[in-house]
């Protein structure tokens, strides 16, 4: 009977789903977060009768198949890419992204990565930095003394000088997009890396056409939306209790059938 093995791809399928969705709920207050969906797939199918077959020697054929499947697996997880709501901070090097791109990170390995969380600080020379005191690229660093620093939709950053009346302009934040990016590869520590499917990199100014512009002093919150996946985490319940049920209907039926004398 092949019930059993039918319904346990079922029951792992579902299990990816909740550790999907779980991972959502516990990155609801992550900065830039993006959710995610497991997309599933059935497996191939046993063919107990063609359909189309011939049925008589006059021509007539079978309109329909006899077709089993063996069950379901996994074949991805979908990042959501939708826009997160702002959140002020009143943190002047605190950068939102309101529309498409990324921040470009240089990482400790020369390679580069790229986030949406805009929780920028400043290192001990005044480079502006990422969380965990990664160089944001192009690579900034403020003069000594600066009293505020300005950051406009279009990136230019003008720094304030003590005792100095005019703001210095001393960078231009830039962003990157990806023809697909959905494709990039997560990496924790709110970074993304490109890969082949993501595409090349594509570096552009804030507020470019197709482009989103940066907000000072805001946040980008996580796009989860809490309602919809303690909804979807009742679904992916109530699927893996029906397959463990098809699993004990499934025995069942094959006690029954050992005990016919």
């Amino acid at each position: 009977m092949k019930a059993l093995g039918i319904a346990a791809t079922g029951m792992m399928a579902q299990q990816t789903n909740v550790d999907v969705i779980s991972n959502n709920i516990a990155n609801a207050n992550t900065t830039g977060f993006k959710s995610a969906r497991a997309s599933f797939t059935d497996l191939i199918y046993e063919n107990q009768a063609r359909e189309g077959a011939a049925t008589s020697e006059q021509g007539t054929t079978r309109p329909v198949g006899l077709d089993v499947g063996l069950g379901v697996r996994a074949v991805g997880t979908v990042r959501l890419n939708t826009q997160g709501g702002l959140t002020e901070t009143q943190n002047q090097l605190d950068v939102a992204i309101d529309g498409r791109g990324y921040f470009t990170v240089n990482m400790p390995d020369g390679t580069q990565s790229y986030t949406r969380d805009g929780s920028f600080r400043l290192s001990a020379q005044g480079q502006i930095v990422n969380h965990q005191g990664f160089e944001v690229d192009p690579g900034i660093v403020l003069p000594d003394n600066t009293t505020s620093v300005q950051i406009s939709e279009s990136g230019i950053i003008s720094a304030f000088v003590e005792n100095e009346t005019l703001p210095v302009e001393v960078g231009q934040m830039t962003l990157t997009t990806f023809v697909n990016d959905a494709g990039m590869r997560p990496l924790g520590n709110n970074l993304l890396q490109a890969t082949e499917a993501s595409g090349d990199p594509v570096p552009a100014l804030p507020g470019d056409a197709g482009i989103g512009i940066l907000r000072q002093g805001y946040l980008e919150s996580s796009n989860v939306d809490i309602i919809r996946q303690i909804t979807d985490l009742i679904q992916a319940q109530r699927a893996y209790e029906m397959n463990s049920k098809a699993i004990e209907t499934a025995d069942q039926m094959m006690s029954a059938a050992n005990q016919i004398k």
